[in-house]
C-alpha cells in the first residue's frame, strides 16, 4: 500500500463536530412561543443582504433566509451532494446527508451513515465564512469539501454576492486507481420565497411582543423550468420561472449551479427530474457508474409538480494523486418586498442588474475569482488566527459569531444619491423581528464598526434621520395594556422597523414597551455616533454634522425625564430600558451612567464641530430657520455649556445616590440590593471614547470584582457566565424574576470587554469562555441566543448582541497599543 495522505487546509481554530452526531441534551427554548429549530445549524452561505442558505453538520441544506427578514427552516433532500466511488471493482454511492427524507421521497438513494464499524464517518468544521466537511471511514479515497462565500472585512462589493463555492478535494492514498464521481443536485424553488399573505395580520404573543403571519409559497412550482448552459469550459443548470418579466416580483428570478469542464473529467447532467419521487431517474445511473444520462428538458412544471437539476463530475485518480473539483451555487432574487407596494432592490444588483436573469453571470464571476476570494479571507483572518496569546476557543467564536451578518434577516439595499453604499440592517433576532434595536446594538454593533464601518455609519444615519419624526398611531402596550403613540418627535426610536412594514422609514415596531419612555435610547445613540466617528479615524466630520441636530434634539427629549432637576433623568418604575422586563426606579446605575457618558460624548462632538466647520453649509429658503444659525459656533458653544452644567450636577448625584462602598446600587429608589452585571456600561463607554471617567477608578474596579464574584463565581460556580443580577451572595432577589436570572450572551461579552479595559483580562476571558462553551457545546451554534438559563433553556435565538465579542478583541488590541505607547515613551525618555 502507498500510505501517502492528504490533509485539508483547515485552520486549527474551528467549531467542529462529527458529521451527523446527535445531541444528547441540547438547550431548549424557554417560552413555547419562541423559535426553536433544534441544534442542527451550520454556517450560513450567501452575501450580506442577498439572502442566506444554511447547511447543517449532518449535510442537509435546511436554512432558507432568501426572503428578506423572514425565516424558513426545512430540509430539502434534493438539494444535496452525492459521491460515487469504484475501487478494485467495488462500487458504492451515498447522498451525503445522514438524515434520510421523512416523507418517503428519494427512497432509492443511499444516505450517508453516521457511523461505520463503530467509527465516526467524518467531521464538520466551521470558521465563518468558511466551513468544511471531511469524510472518513466510508470511502477509500480521502474526500473533503470546503464551502464559503466571498466575505471579508472592508469589502463592500463581493461581500454582497448571492453565491456559494464548494471546492471538493479528492486524494488517492492507495496504490490502485480510484474512480470517483461527485453529483450536485438542486430543486427549483423559484417563486417560493415570498409571503402569500400580502396584508399579514399582526398579533401579540404570550410574551407581549408583536408577531405577524408569514406563509411562504413553499412548494408552489407551477411554471418553473430549467435550462442547460455551456460556455468556454463551463457548464451549468439555470432554474427559473416562465412568468418572470424584466422587473421581477419578490421571490422571482433565477438560481443556478455550475462547474468546469476539461479533458480530465466527464461531466453529465439531468435538467429535469422529480425530487418528490423515489429519485430513481437520477440515482439508477449515478449508483451504477457515477454518470447521468445527459437528459435535457425545458418543460415547465405542471401544477403540484416539483422539478430539480443534477450535475455529475466523474474522474479517475491515479495512486497518490489529488484533484480539486469546484461547484458553484448562485441565486438572483433581486427584490425584497416589505408591506404591499414597499420594496427595495438588493445591494448586489448595483453590480449585476435588476432583471433577475444574472445567476449564471454571478457564477462566471465566482469561477474566475473564487481562489482570490479565499486568499482575501485568509489575509483578513490570519493575523488574528496566528496570535498565540489568544485562546483557540476565542478565535473560533470571534469569527463564527459573525454568522448573523449573513443570516440575521439582513437587509442591504441598492445605492442611491442619499446613500451611496445603500442602507443596511440586521434583525434584533428572529423572535423579535425588527431591525437594529438601538439598545442591543450598543454592544452588538462592534463587529460591524470594526470590519465594515461604512455600513455601521449608515445605520446611525438612519436613526439620526428618524429622531425628529413623529407617528401618532395609537398602540396597546404589551407590558401593561396601556395605550401609547408609536413615535414621539425627538425620541430616539428603539428600532428601524420590521420586514412587514417599511424598514428605515417606519420605526418603533416593537410594542412590548412604550419606547418613547425608554431612558437609555437617547444616550445609546449619542455614544454610538461619537464612537463611530472616533474609532474610524476621527476625520469623518460630515458624519458628525449629519447627526448633530439629532444629538441635540434627543438629549433635550431625554432630559425632560429629569423631574427633580438633579442632572440625571429618572427611571419610572416601568421596564424602560434594554432590560425590558426589569423595573428600575429613580436614578439608575445603568441608564444614569449612559446618560453621563453621552453628555461627555456630546460635549466632545460639539468641540470637534467648532474646530471643523461644515465644508458645504446649508442655506435654507427664506422664511425657514437657518441650519447655519442653529449650528453656528455660538449655538454649539451654548449647547456645550448646557451639557456641562447637567454633567457637573449629575456626576455628584450619581456617586452620592448609588455608590454603596462596594458597587453601584441598581437604582436610587427601589431599595434593591442586587448586584447588576452591567451597572457600569456608561463608564465602559466613557473610557472607550477617551472621555473623562464618570466614576472613580477604584470604585469601578471594586464594582467589577463584585460582579465577578457575585454574578459569575457564585452563580453555579461560573459554569454559565455572569447572570444579570443577583444579591451579593449569588442568590436571587426574586426566584421568579426573568431578566435578572438570565445570562445574556452579549452583556457578558460587553462586561468582559470592560474588564479587559480595566486590566482584568484573565477574569474577562474566564467569563467569555464559560459563555462560549455553553453556546458551542450545547447546540446553540449559528443561532446564538440573547439569553440562557441554568435550567438549560434559551430565549431569542439568532441574536444581534452576541457580536459584542468583537468589543473584547478591540479592547485587547487597545490595551496592547497602550502598552506599546508607554514603552515607546519610556525609551524616548531614556
Amino acid at each position: 500500500m502507498n500510505q501517502q495522505s492528504f490533509t485539508p487546509n483547515i485552520p486549527p481554530y474551528t467549531w467542529n463536530r462529527p458529521i451527523g452526531l446527535d445531541w444528547n441534551n441540547p438547550y431548549t427554548v424557554r417560552y413555547s412561543s419562541n423559535l426553536d429549530d433544534g441544534p442542527w445549524h451550520g454556517m450560513p452561505l450567501g452575501g450580506f443582504g442577498a439572502g442566506a442558505i444554511g447547511r447543517s453538520p449532518r449535510g442537509d441544506f435546511n436554512l432558507w433566509h432568501l426572503d428578506g427578514g423572514e425565516h424558513i427552516y426545512q430540509n430539502l433532500p434534493a438539494c444535496q451532494f452525492s459521491i460515487f466511488e469504484e475501487t478494485k471493482g467495488h462500487k458504492q454511492a451515498y447522498a451525503l446527508c445522514t438524515e434520510p427524507p421523512s416523507d418517503g421521497s428519494l427512497s432509492t438513494w443511499q444516505w450517508y451513515p453516521k457511523q461505520k464499524a463503530g467509527l465516526h464517518t467524518g467531521t464538520y468544521h466551521a470558521l465563518y465564512p468558511r466551513s468544511w466537511f471531511v469524510y472518513e471511514n466510508v470511502f477509500t479515497a480521502q474526500l473533503s469539501c470546503e464551502q464559503f462565500s466571498p466575505i471579508w472585512a472592508g469589502n463592500y462589493q463581493e461581500t454582497t454576492y448571492p453565491v456559494a463555492i464548494f471546492e471538493w478535494v479528492a486524494h488517492n492514498p492507495t496504490d490502485e486507481p480510484i474512480t470517483l464521481s461527485i453529483m450536485f443536485t438542486w430543486q427549483n424553488t423559484i417563486g417560493w420565497f415570498t409571503n402569500s399573505v400580502k396584508i399579514p395580520q399582526v398579533q401579540v404573543r404570550d410574551d407581549g411582543s408583536p408577531v405577524y403571519e408569514y406563509k411562504p409559497r413553499w412548494g408552489e412550482s407551477t411554471d418553473n423550468f430549467n435550462l442547460l448552459v455551456e460556455d468556454f469550459h463551463r457548464i451549468g443548470c439555470i432554474m427559473t420561472k416562465l412568468s418572470i418579466a424584466d422587473d421581477p416580483a419578490e421571490g422571482e428570478g433565477q438560481m443556478a449551479i455550475g462547474t468546469f469542464t476539461n479533458a480530465a473529467v466527464e461531466v453529465n447532467y439531468h435538467t429535469r427530474w422529480n425530487p418528490a419521487s423515489n429519485g430513481e431517474e437520477v440515482w439508477r445511473y449515478f449508483a451504477m457508474d457515477g454518470t447521468l444520462i445527459d437528459e435535457y428538458n425545458e418543460l415547465p412544471a405542471t401544477e403540484e409538480e416539483q422539478i430539480g437539476v443534477a450535475m455529475s463530475v466523474r474522474f479517475t485518480l491515479r495512486p497518490g494523486k489529488t484533484r480539486k473539483i469546484p461547484f458553484f451555487l448562485a441565486w438572483d432574487l433581486p427584490l425584497t418586498e416589505f408591506s404591499a407596494g414597499v420594496s427595495y432592490y438588493r445591494r448586489y444588483t448595483d453590480f449585476y442588474g435588476r432583471n433577475g436573469k444574472n445567476a449564471w453571470s454571478i457564477i462566471r464571476t465566482a469561477m474566475k475569482h473564487y481562489q482570490i476570494w479565499r486568499e482575501n479571507i485568509e489575509t483578513w483572518q490570519n493575523p488574528i488566527l496566528q496570535r498565540e496569546d489568544l485562546p483557540g476557543w476565542f478565535k473560533m467564536a470571534l469569527f463564527n459569531e459573525l454568522y448573523d451578518l449573513t443570516s440575521g434577516g439582513t437587509l442591504w439595499s441598492a445605492a442611491d444619491d442619499r446613500d451611496p453604499k445603500g442602507q443596511f440592517a440586521v434583525l434584533e433576532c428572529l423572535d423579535y423581528r425588527w431591525y437594529e434595536s438601538l439598545d442591543v446594538r450598543l454592544y452588538g454593533s462592534f463587529a460591524l464598526l470594526m470590519l465594515w464601518p461604512d455600513l455601521e455609519k449608515s445605520v446611525l444615519l438612519a436613526f439620526a434621520r428618524a429622531i425628529s419624526t413623529a407617528d401618532d398611531t395609537p398602540r396597546i402596550i404589551g407590558y401593561n395594556q396601556a395605550s401609547a403613540v408609536r413615535k414621539k418627535a425627538g425620541a430616539t426610536p428603539h428600532d428601524l422597523g420590521a420586514p412587514n412594514e417599511h424598514p428605515w422609514e417606519k420605526t418603533n415596531y416593537t410594542s412590548y414597551q412604550d419606547c418613547n419612555q425608554w431612558k437609555d435610547l437617547s444616550s445609546d445613540f449619542v455614544l454610538q455616533v461619537y464612537r463611530d466617528f472616533l474609532l474610524t479615524g476621527a476625520d469623518d466630520y460630515e458624519f458628525l454634522w449629519e447627526c448633530w441636530s439629532a444629538v441635540v434634539e434627543t438629549l433635550a427629549y431625554l432630559k425632560a425625564f429629569d423631574k427633580d432637576g438633579d442632572g440625571i433623568p429618572e427611571n419610572e418604575g416601568a421596564p424602560d430600558q434594554t432590560f425590558d422586563d426589569w423595573q428600575l426606579r429613580g436614578v439608575s446605575a445603568y441608564c444614569g451612567g449612559l446618560w453621563l457618558a453621552a453628555l461627555e460624548a456630546a460635549i466632545a462632538i460639539g468641540k470637534v464641530l467648532i474646530e471643523h466647520p461644515r465644508e458645504i453649509p446649508y442655506y435654507p429658503p427664506q422664511g425657514f430657520q437657518s441650519e447655519v444659525d442653529k449650528n453656528s459656533v455660538d449655538a454649539i458653544n451654548n449647547q456645550i455649556s448646557v451639557y456641562q452644567s447637567w454633567l457637573e450636577k449629575g456626576l455628584v448625584v450619581y456617586q452620592e445616590k448609588l455608590w454603596n462602598g462596594e458597587f453601584y446600587r441598581l437604582d436610587s429608589d427601589s431599595n434593591s440590593e442586587v448586584v447588576m452585571a452591567d451597572q457600569l456600561c456608561g463608564q465602559f463607554y466613557a473610557r472607550l471614547l477617551k472621555l473623562p471617567d464618570i466614576v472613580p477608578n477604584e470604585c469601578a474596579l471594586s464594582a467589577l470584582n463584585t460582579v465577578y464574584n457575585s454574578c459569575f463565581k457564585k452563580f453555579h460556580n461560573g459554569k454559565f457566565g455572569a447572570v444579570n443580577g443577583v444579591l451579593p451572595d449569588g442568590s436571587p432577589e426574586n426566584p421568579d424574576a426573568t431578566h435578572p436570572l438570565e445570562v445574556w450572551t452579549g452583556i457578558n461579552f460587553g462586561l468582559a470587554a470592560f474588564m479587559v479595559q480595566m486590566g482584568m483580562k484573565d477574569k474577562a476571558l474566564e467569563i467569555t469562555e464559560a459563555v462560549v462553551r455553553q453556546i458551542y457545546e450545547n447546540g446553540l451554534q449559528f443561532r446564538t441566543p440573547e439569553a440562557i438559563t441554568a435550567d438549560g433553556t434559551f430565549r431569542a435565538s439568532h441574536y444581534l448582541r452576541a457580536m459584542a465579542i468583537w468589543a473584547i478583541y478591540l479592547e485587547i488590541r487597545s490595551q496592547e497599543s497602550g502598552v506599546r505607547s508607554q514603552e515607546g515613551r519610556k525609551k524616548k525618555k531614556e
